[in-house]
């Protein structure tokens, strides 16, 4: 049975009674017109949805002061608000140092190499090296080559000769050459010719700069071993264009006579740019004289991480070495660090003759990195925002706990979530109870 609802009839069955100023208050009087009631509860139905959608949308919540005295509940949100708060400070300001701008390093490398040696050895005469010698190429890009062993073919000229002997080029006549064959794992091109390499091995014949190189020989002793006592000076210059901060290794207190008496020394002489190549490659653990005889390729990091900020400290290079190339024990195919290059003259006839050198040596390679900070009021603010908006999050952390670990989690929620009921104006109460019988 429903009571207490207004709606509009139409004119025709106002004559048949309970019907005052075209309205239908009540229906209990005429239970026989069961249409009518269909669509009356219907309506009814169709407004309290709308009446349900509208409070869902227009309802306002505010937050509710609730004062719960638990030592439990109070330890837990203090000690989630320390938590935000360390990180915060902790992590965010003094590790991170998200306050700052940064802007990264520009820098440019210069060296110089010193140093000689002497060697004497049965394939060459007695010899003396110096920086022209064993520095190739003389300059490099943030780089520097120093030869620590090589294998030397003197006196090649452009002539025919026996290939190497392997299963490629190994022959019996001259139908296993093809001529003009060019193998790129080989000497030269091939001439169609089969020839004795040896009493007991034949080889095609090619046309290359014969004698052909024979790279077996590497001593076993690296030739240039007085290699480990060369120094190289290292001069860098960086520069933070977006602060105009300019700066360079050799620091304001170093001068002419220093640089001639110091070398680079972690604990005594941190300063100096002078470096001698057998501590270098050492401090990265490795040993000079077995490097020395393959080559290899070694890292001269220099770190340029500066705090910009009046109260931190000065900004210095910080120098670290470590060996950059393969170092595998167990997949350690084509070790070490060699190129070739060759030396051209004529002889007294005029023919051209060629000294070719394959040359072992560390490679070292100067690498410069950094990152400078200074504080700036926009990642300040950023950074304190973020800290606040953590913050917020707290009590709803809390909240949580509250409502599903905590015992008494039935008295906290009934406590925690009202919903606030208002009283109906005496006129519509009126209204409601209203009959509409003539």
């Amino acid at each position: 049975m429903v009571s207490g609802v207004l709606v509009p009839i139409p004119s025709s069955l106002q004559a048949r009674g309970g019907v005052r100023d075209g309205y239908l208050s009540h229906l209990n009087r005429y239970p026989t017109d069961t249409r009518y009631l269909g669509i009356v509860t219907a309506m009814s139905k169709s407004t309290g949805s709308c009446q349900g959608f509208l409070h869902y949308v227009f309802d306002y919540e505010t937050p509710k002061t609730l004062v719960i005295p638990s030592i439990r509940v109070g330890f837990v949100f203090r000690f989630i608000q320390f938590l935000v708060a360390l990180y915060v400070v902790g992590y965010v300001c003094v590790v991170q140092k998200a306050y700052q701008e940064t802007d990264s390093v520009i820098s440019t490398v210069t060296t110089k190499v010193k140093g000689f040696a002497f060697t004497n050895i049965s394939d060459m005469e007695l010899r003396f090296w110096d920086v022209a010698d064993y520095i190739i190429p003389p300059q490099g890009d943030k780089t520097f080559f120093v030869l620590t062993n090589l294998v030397m073919t003197p006196g090649q000229t452009q002539s025919r000769c026996a290939e190497l002997p392997n299963p490629s080029t190994t022959c019996a006549d001259d139908c296993d050459c093809i001529e003009g064959y060019n193998d790129p794992r080989g000497n030269g091109i091939r001439t169609g010719l089969c020839e004795n390499y040896s009493s007991t091995v034949k080889t095609c014949e090619v046309l290359s700069w014969c004698p052909l190189e024979l790279d077996t020989k590497l001593p076993k002793r690296a030739l240039l071993a007085a290699a480990e006592n060369f120094t190289v000076l290292i001069k860098n210059s960086i520069t933070y264009p977006k602060f105009n901060i300019h700066k360079k290794n050799i620091l304001p207190h170093i001068n002419s006579s220093y640089l001639n008496t110091c070398e680079f020394s972690r604990k005594t002489d941190p300063d100096c740019p002078i470096f001698r190549l057998r501590n270098i490659v050492s401090e990265a653990g490795e040993d000079f004289q077995d490097m020395a005889v393959k080559g290899g390729v070694f890292g001269i990091l220099i770190n340029w991480n500066c705090d910009l900020d009046w109260w931190a400290g000065k900004c210095h290079p910080k120098y670290t070495f470590r060996r950059l190339d393969n170092t595998h024990l167990f997949n350690n195919v084509a070790p070490g660090y060699n190129f070739r290059f060759a030396k051209y003259y004529k002889t007294p006839k005029g023919e051209e003759q060629r000294t070719l050198f394959k040359a072992y040596g560390i490679r070292f390679d100067v690498i410069v990195f950094g990152t400078a900070g200074k504080f700036g009021i926009v990642p300040t603010i950023v950074n304190v925002g973020a800290a606040l908006s953590f913050l917020s999050l707290v009590p709803m952390v809390v909240d949580w706990f509250i409502l599903t670990c905590m015992k008494k989690r039935d008295l906290y929620s009934r406590q925690k979530v009202t919903y606030l009921v208002e009283e109906p104006e005496k006129e519509s109460t009126s209204m409601s109870t209203t009959y509409g019988t003539q």
